[in-house]
């Protein structure tokens, strides 16, 4: 089952037998003080740094976040999707817990996006999935409801509602993307197996797409990229299709996209081949500048 959303001028698929999907997750003001002032002054002049870099990275799509308690999260949003479809062609997240905010941020879309999110508390499914139907667009639904499981069979069962909740608004299942609940391994030592053992009931119950915060399994330790580039190829192995996650950080895009090479995903090893003589070619001509 195939994910299909797109920008004004570029499709993105995500599925089982695709590569990896990658959604960069720097556009979000969390932890970062200099951004939440700027959004809280009206200004969006950081997304050109932050896009770029993502950019680079190699990020699939974009996820973009403008939440602050002291900002016009509505109009921000606005005018962010706006602006980052003027500096890329990638696809875009739309990330808010605001009901308004996403739907400005899907009025000025131009495409298909991808929602993030929707639990699966009645009132928030009634809120929000009639706003992703009229737009035509994709949602991500997180595994909780009014509280959050940790058994994997409680998982699938959010899950599964939120997807036939979707089906009676008239989303199809390959439109709704599950969030089997990435916790942090430092807080639950059996955070990992739980979301891998809820990843596989997902893809063999439901056979939907599934994604999640790449970073919260490594939060509070030291050594987070490794442990987000360890935990990223086990949870793909298993049926993970894509992650929010920092697309800036050269350890963790390269595990994923190993991880597709090893797994057939990257036939004879096409991209990941490109990619090294590209990252080679690029140091070389740095060098000799």
């Amino acid at each position: 089952m195939n994910t299909v959303i797109s920008s004004r001028s570029r499709e993105l698929v995500i599925g089982p037998e695709q590569p990896f999907c990658v959604i960069g997750e720097r556009i979000n003001p969390t932890g970062r003080k200099a951004f939440q002032a700027q959004l809280q002054a009206g200004d969006l002049s950081q997304l050109e740094v932050d896009v770029a870099e993502q950019v680079e990275g190699g990020a699939d799509a974009l996820d973009i976040n403008v939440g602050d308690p002291l900002a016009d999260e509505v109009g921000l949003m606005r005018e962010a999707i706006a602006v980052v479809q003027e500096l890329t062609d990638l696809p875009i997240v739309i990330d808010s817990s605001i009901i308004e905010a996403l739907e400005a941020g899907l009025d000025a879309y131009e495409g298909k996006a991808l929602v993030n999110s929707v639990t699966g508390e009645d009132e928030r499914l009634e809120a929000i999935l009639p706003i992703v139907a009229r737009h035509g667009a994709a949602v991500i639904g997180l595994a909780n409801d009014d509280e959050i499981p940790m058994e994997p069979g409680r998982r699938l069962e959010v899950a599964t509602k939120i997807v036939s909740a979707a089906g009676d608004h008239g989303i199809p299942p390959e439109d709704v993307v599950i969030d089997p609940l990435a916790m942090p391994v430092g807080a639950e030592p059996r955070a990992v197996t739980l979301f891998v053992e809820t990843v596989q009931l997902i893809r063999d119950e439901l056979g939907v797409n599934m994604t999640c915060g790449a970073s919260n399994t490594s939060f509070g330790l030291p050594g987070r990229h490794t442990l987000s580039a360890a935990f990223l190829a086990v949870a793909q192995s298993h049926g993970l299709t894509s992650a929010i996650m920092d697309a800036r950080n050269e350890q963790t895009v390269e595990a994923v996209r190993a991880t597709d090479f090893l797994l057939g995903r990257d036939e004879w090893g096409t991209r990941w081949i490109a990619n090294y003589r590209a990252k080679l070619a690029a140091a070389e001509a740095s060098s000799a500048g």
